[in-house]
């Protein structure tokens, strides 16, 4: 069994957020109910690269585990199915841009009057309520207006997004780890509630130690590129043939690294002696560092810190990255019925994730669903509410 086997979610999402929470409560178990217009998800279009049946890298990546229907919300004929779905539904995950929901019948005070029980979790750019409550919401967008851009690229250079959609997978996770505080508040309370998150209110909260940093000094970060604001040397930097990251977090690591380097001088310099100091006399400590370390292979300096436990690693590609033999070895890379994907990061003793179904071509399981419901799909069909 599963950790969340007899769960079921609807799920009106598309693009990345959504489908990313649905997608990750669907491998721990849940039955998640993909409700796509006719057009469907727009990422099933977004490529290539295609698979031979069709089927997109970018909608792969968020969507297995699940069942599809296409269903046409806007006709009158599908409110009994979309009733007789929400009436047995856990949880129901939706991004519609504001103000559709309510005006399809499907915000959470009409469908809570089907189900009290209801989970009901909305996913917008910059909530539900407020200034931003009309806008899109884009990763790119937000990443650029929370922060996370001016920060983001070479110190000298321009302002630079992050190479995955890292606001849109963030706010998918803190939408599951909602919804299953809102599953456990409801088996004390028995009802279920709504759920309101943002991309924007992510991003902000995800500033972590860099926000912390502006709300204690009253300046602003600057961009520091592969440096880190608070601990050096933590950085990239050049070798004779190549490139490696170093990560010195603490005194311990310091005097390691020291040591193995064979420059005590710096242990004894008084400009080094702590995290502070370091942060203070960076540049002339990282210029003279870079002089070492361009006199030998990065393979030498990887394996010196290897062999004295001080945090190195070679700057790998996306393709690296996934033959790595930690990938390999937690079983990372997984595929059902030939579709390639990175697997789930989570992992249970007595209650694992499971891989059961493909990324469902759009309305696969639609004719299934609906007969499930007690509806004649032919009905349906001709009525314009389901294809």
């Amino acid at each position: 069994m599963s950790a969340l086997s007899g769960i079921t979610v609807l799920e009106f999402t598309r693009v990345l957020a959504g489908p990313w929470c649905g997608m990750m409560l669907a491998d721990l178990g849940a039955d998640v109910i993909k409700l796509e217009s006719f057009d469907g998800d727009d990422t099933r279009g977004m490529g290539p690269p295609f698979n031979a049946d069709g089927i997109s890298a970018y909608f792969a990546c968020c969507n297995r585990n699940k069942r599809s229907i296409m269903v046409d919300l806007r006709v009158p004929a599908a409110r009994p199915l979309l009733e007789a779905l929400v009436g047995e539904a856990d949880v129901l995950i939706e991004n519609f841009r504001t103000g559709t929901a309510e005006h399809l019948g499907l915000d959470y005070a009409q469908l809570s009057a089907v189900n009290r029980r209801l989970i009901y979790c909305s996913i917008s750019g910059y909530g539900r309520s407020g200034p931003g409550a009309d806008k899109p919401g884009y990763d790119y967008v937000v990443q650029a207006e929370g922060g996370l851009m001016s920060i983001t690229g070479p110190a000298d250079g321009a302002a630079s997004k992050v190479g995955v959609a890292v606001v849109d997978l963030a706010t998918g996770q803190n939408a599951v780890i909602a919804i299953l505080a809102a599953l456990r508040h409801r088996e004390s309370s028995g009802r279920g509630q709504r759920i309101d998150l943002s991309l924007f209110d992510t991003q902000i909260s995800w500033l972590a130690n860099v926000g912390s940093s502006v709300l204690f000094s009253g300046e602003d970060a600057p961009r520091l590129g592969n440096e880190h604001p608070s601990i050096v040397p933590y950085q990239s930097f050049r070798t004779s043939d190549g490139e490696f990251v170093l990560a010195i977090g603490s005194e311990k690591l310091w005097l390691q690294a020291c040591e193995a380097l064979g420059r005590d001088d710096w242990l004894r310099d008084p400009r080094y002696i702590n995290s502070a100091l370091r942060v203070k006399h960076r540049e002339v400590l990282c210029a003279e560092m870079a002089v070492l370390f361009g006199k030998r292979e990065t393979v030498h300096w990887l394996a010196l810190f290897e062999r004295v436990g001080v945090p190195a690693a070679p700057i790998n590609s996306v393709q690296q990255a996934l033959s790595h033999p930690v990938a390999k070895a937690h079983e990372l890379l997984v595929e059902i019925d030939g579709v390639p994907m990175v697997g789930s990061p989570l992992n249970f003793s007595a209650s694992p994730v499971s891989y059961r179904r493909p990324p469902p071509k759009l309305g696969e399981h639609t004719e299934e669903i609906v007969r499930r419901f007690g509806f004649d799909p032919v009905k349906l069909r001709v009525e314009g509410a389901i294809r």
